[in-house]
């Protein structure tokens, strides 16, 4: 917030009245307002930017030589869970902040729908002292299914509004369309009071075309970042939604829309770019925002265009303009200097007016935590899973065939499709029940609850993880956060479930009856304490442990993450049984 002192000193330094902080000299400036690029010199006083006049030299306690660089205006990441790169706040800081990413605008509805209000309080804890900056969008729907799925706390409608009243509050969390479509008081009133305060709603409409789309945006909503193919993105367009281009671990939609936009000659404005869900591995081995905006100007997005949609259409989209998105007088001052325009790697980052990381490092560390013992502590279930907990009934009599409804995985994407399949049915312990058949790729897919609320086990089944032997489990599982598991043998799923809830959180591989490899994520069973580099190289051997089961996804865990998901078509698994996501009701796994 700024104070009408602190808005004196930028006057005064700019009248020479008082010294400047920094004066970055010797730099091409890259000016997103007016889109141009020329030699300039940048004041900064008290982290914002008094000066880009290139005529100007004001008194300043430290002149620093910017060797003739691009500066850039720090870039944003419109959507992120940052529960998904497995890192605490203070650990993501050291992956995304080499490459430029001074603003992540966080939806935290995984940690919300674990712990709640106290949940999203112990992890903002950090805040203040990261060298990036926290954007919140509130989270909307905690639970995402209500009625169709377990989750460990709620957030209503006076929770909702207690965090927005946050000043890090920038958004009400993306809505998905079962809210608005099958309209639900409890979300009218969500959206009502953050547009009363002038903030925005984010979406996620996925699968949605047509009049049910003209609906969803009647009611408010801003953006999307579900778009898959470039004919969806133009529905959205049309009807006055902004588009987020997304590229994470498993959604690589960029190549694709920007393909098509270029292709049908659509403008840029209303484009912006975010991750929503990256594995800090894949952060390092290509890069963060940085990532989306070199490959979009390899695919011939004019430079200037690219990185408007990483930073000025952000800023705009979540009316912070004035704040952020250019280097302009009165902004906070966060800044890359890049060698190169169309192959952003930074050489130095300044956030705030402060360096903050010089050729790929953090030039500070930020060390995690501490956090609450509850908040590592919140898995509970009375009895261990067997592998009959994994059974699924049958209709049908032992000895013949069932039909049966598969998820299929769609590569690079989170989206499914419903497949169908004949599979044996044979008999188990408590009667006749359904069996994999993993020599086609259809294997057993289960959530199991883990709030010690039920002990339910969701059973289904699953193509495209290609496992030959043993089992993989996760305790993150969108947007419920029960285990999910997959496995070839249901009692490698058991031994996997079960070191999972003994770890209080992680991620397992079995084989053969035992534990081939494990990975603890104490915080809320979604993060770990480690720092980055350990995240990354633990992580690493997760995935050979996945492939050594014959498992050909680049990013198995991620996937496994995703594939449960009650809101995103076709199909979802919760722990409550499978879930028809376009009609939003549970169905049966037999078709028949």
């Amino acid at each position: 917030m700024r104070s009408a002192e602190s808005i004196r000193e930028i006057i005064e330094a700019g009248l020479g009245k008082v010294s400047c902080d920094l004066r970055l000299e010797n730099i091409r400036l890259v000016n997103v307002f007016s889109s141009e690029v020329y030699p300039s010199v940048i004041h900064i006083k008290d982290g914002r930017i008094v000066s880009v006049d290139p005529d100007v030299r004001l008194p300043s306690r430290r002149v620093v030589d910017g060797q003739g660089c691009y500066a850039l205006p720090g870039l944003i990441d419109t959507h992120v869970h940052f529960e998904s790169t497995m890192l605490a706040p203070e650990a993501v800081a050291e992956v995304i902040v080499p490459h430029g990413t001074t603003t992540m605008c966080v939806d935290l509805m995984e940690i919300a729908n674990v712990a709640g209000v106290a949940g999203l309080k112990a992890l903002l804890q950090s805040r203040h002292r990261l060298p990036y900056r926290i954007l919140i969008e509130v989270s909307s729907r905690v639970p995402t299914a209500p009625g169709l799925e377990t989750t460990g706390a709620v957030l209503g409608a006076a929770e909702v509004m207690e965090i927005m009243a946050w000043e890090e509050s920038v958004s009400l969390g993306e809505l998905d369309p079962s809210k608005i479509l099958f309209p639900k008081d409890e979300y009218l009133h969500k959206i009502a009071d953050t547009l009363a305060r002038r903030k925005i709603v984010n979406g996620h409409a996925i699968g949605r075309l047509g009049q049910e789309l003209n609906v969803y945006a009647s009611a408010g909503i801003s953006d999307d970042h579900e778009c898959v193919e470039v004919e969806e993105l133009l529905a959205r367009l049309r009807v006055g939604i902004k588009v987020l281009v997304r590229e994470g671990s498993t959604e690589r939609n960029l190549d694709r829309l920007l393909s098509g936009v270029l292709e049908r000659g659509l403008p840029f404005d209303n484009l912006m770019f975010c991750t929503d869900d990256k594995h800090a591995t894949e952060i390092r081995e290509e890069g963060h925002i940085n990532y989306n905006v070199n490959r979009a100007m390899a695919l011939g997005v004019p430079p200037m265009e690219a990185l408007k949609m990483a930073t000025l259409h952000a800023a705009r989209h979540f009316r912070l303009e004035d704040e952020l998105g250019s280097l302009t007088p009165g902004r906070l001052a966060d800044i890359i200097l890049s060698r190169e325009l169309t192959d952003i790697r930074p050489e130095v980052v300044y956030f705030e007016g402060r360096e903050v990381a010089r050729q790929g490092r953090l030039l500070e560390p930020c060390p995690v935590g501490p956090y609450p013992d509850w908040m590592k502590k919140t898995f509970m279930r009375e009895t261990p899973v067997t592998a009959a907990s994994f059974a699924a009934p049958s209709r049908s009599t032992a000895g013949v065939n069932s039909r049966v409804r598969v998820i299929g995985l769609i590569p690079e994407q989170i989206i499914n499709t419903c497949e169908e399949a004949e599979l044996a049915v044979r008999n188990g312990e408590t009667g006749p029940e359904i069996a994999a058949a993993p020599e086609r790729d259809i294997l057993k897919l289960a959530v199991v609850e883990r709030y010690g609320k039920n002990g339910n086990v969701g059973v289904g089944f699953v193509r495209g993880f290609g496992l030959k032997a043993g089992a993989l489990a996760y305790s993150m599982s969108h947007d419920h956060h029960n285990i999910v598991c997959v496995g070839v043998d249901e009692a490698d799923m058991a031994v996997a479930v079960n070191r999972i809830f003994a770890m209080q959180g992680g991620l397992t591989v079995a084989r053969a009856g035992r534990i081939e490899a494990e990975m603890r994520l104490p915080l809320g069973g979604l993060m770990s304490e480690g720092d980055a580099e350990s995240v990354m190289a633990e992580l690493d051997v997760m995935n050979a442990a996945a492939a050594a089961l014959g498992c050909p996804l680049p990013a198995p865990f991620m996937t496994l993450s995703f594939i449960s998901l009650p809101t995103v078509p076709e199909l979802g698994l919760t722990d409550m049984g499978l879930v028809d996501v376009l009609e939003h009701k549970l169905i049966p796994v037999e078709s028949r």
